[in-house]
């Protein structure tokens, strides 16, 4: 594989991708377990929005390896080691995001386990995960314009 440039169109999409889920899961009732359990479509909602959220993440950084990098990555938590890697994000970040990665695989192997006091305690205390992950890879693209695609 080699090395090509990374899509402006696809950063735009899944960085818009992630912040529209996030600001959907601060609309729901996530500073107190009550309300937010008191309603179970909020449940639903949380639990839909954070797996969307968590893909465009992870799809994102999939995009920045294949085509900024040439690397073919399919295990979420080894897409967060490469970016660590190739200092897109920092080892602080690339912790987080590993664990971001389990989550995810979680949510969608493992539904029948998540418990809706555990979804709503990362809702209420970890969504500030994708802000700092999604900064670093701004900076990041940012600071290396020559690899990419500036075509909309």
């Amino acid at each position: 594989m080699t090395p090509g440039s990374i899509s402006k169109l696809i950063v735009l999409d899944r960085f818009t991708w992630i912040e529209k889920m996030v600001a959907e899961i601060r609309k729901l009732p996530i500073s107190d377990l009550s309300p937010f359990l008191s309603d179970s479509r909020n449940v639903h909602a949380a639990e839909s929005c954070l797996r969307r959220a968590l893909e465009a993440l992870f799809d994102l950084g999939r995009h920045i390896l294949a085509k900024g990098f040439a690397e073919g990555v399919t295990d979420y938590k080894d897409i967060a080691v490469k970016l660590e890697g190739h200092d897109v994000i920092t080892p602080e970040l690339g912790e987080k995001m590993k664990l971001m990665a389990g989550y995810r695989n979680r949510l969608v192997h493992v539904y029948h386990d998540v418990i809706a006091d555990e979804l709503f305690e990362i809702c209420h205390s970890e969504l500030s995960d994708f802000d700092e992950i999604s900064s670093a890879i701004k900076h990041w693209l940012k600071n290396h314009p020559e690899m990419m695609d500036d075509t909309l």
